[in-house]
């Protein structure tokens, strides 16, 4: 039968799908709005389930601060030319405003979320399908703060932190946080908060460094915790140098707004492997 483009401008509105898709999905259906909705859901249901074994490795990561929330989330894909395409880019921020929103805790909770006639977790096979590659959500995480610094490094949405300070301060303290977290990717806060498997492991590391040097047996403990003291320097956030000025610390810097002013959270998600 004979599909008009009325019909078929309206089921690409609600669906997203592609003129050629919608004109297809409206002949099959005879003209059938709902019907047509389906076909293209199945569809997408069909890529999804054919390309579940491909790696998604690019994406879109978007970060967004709200009513005491900040959340990082993760649309990935296949292929950098869909993760650039426009409705790919406003689906990943159409998830993470409802997100945000609804203030959720877990990526189970962000994909139960409703969105167009079912959930968000339906609406990514949905568009599985108008993509043809495989589509999964990934990296989301959330603080839960008064004072949450965003960044989006250079705007290209394949990195993305969050900082969270204990004082309302300058904006320009978080933001510049939130670039440190970026460039230096820090394990943790401060030497308190490093995992004990992470400090054993670069202790023996120190270790065995120093006995490769031919270093006294006596002495390696000793030289291993110096050691560990350069590494709690470059892997803990409040102790690394600070970007903009190497001759203080992140910590110091923040005492520049405040005294009593510090990290008390942050959290980065990157699609590129470092």
């Amino acid at each position: 039968m004979a599909v008009g483009l009325e019909d078929i401008k309206k089921l690409r509105t609600m669906t997203g799908a592609g003129l050629g898709d919608c004109k297809k999905a409206l002949a099959e259906a005879e003209g059938n709005l709902e019907a047509a909705i389906e076909i293209i859901r199945k569809k997408g249901q069909a890529v999804a389930a054919k390309r579940s074994d491909r790696e998604a490795s690019e994406g879109c990561v978007l970060c967004k601060a709200e009513n005491g929330i900040g959340a990082i989330i993760a649309l990935k894909c296949e292929t950098d030319f869909v993760a650039k395409n426009a409705d790919f880019v406003k689906l990943a921020q159409d998830i993470l405003d409802a997100a945000v929103a609804a203030k959720c805790k877990t990526l189970d909770d962000v994909k139960a979320l409703p969105m167009g006639n079912g959930t968000i977790a339906e609406a990514i096979v949905d568009r599985s399908g108008i993509t043809g590659e495989k589509m999964e959500l990934d990296g989301y995480s959330i603080i839960e703060s008064d004072n949450i610094s965003c960044y989006d490094h250079q705007g290209k949405h394949m990195l993305c932190t969050m900082v969270a300070l204990n004082k309302d301060v300058d904006p320009v303290y978080g933001h510049a946080i939130a670039m440190q977290v970026a460039a230096m990717n820090p394990v943790s806060l401060s030497e308190n908060d490093v995992p004990e498997n992470i400090k054993t492991q670069e202790f023996e590391i120190a270790a065995d460094k120093a006995r490769q040097e031919g270093k006294p047996e006596n002495m390696i403990e000793r030289i291993a915790q110096g050691r560990m003291q350069k590494f709690y320097k470059e892997a803990c956030l409040l102790n690394q140098e600070f970007i903009q000025d190497s001759k203080i610390s992140v910590s110091d810097y923040l005492k520049q707004a405040d005294k009593e002013c510090t990290v008390t959270a942050f959290k980065r998600f990157t699609l590129r492997a470092e």
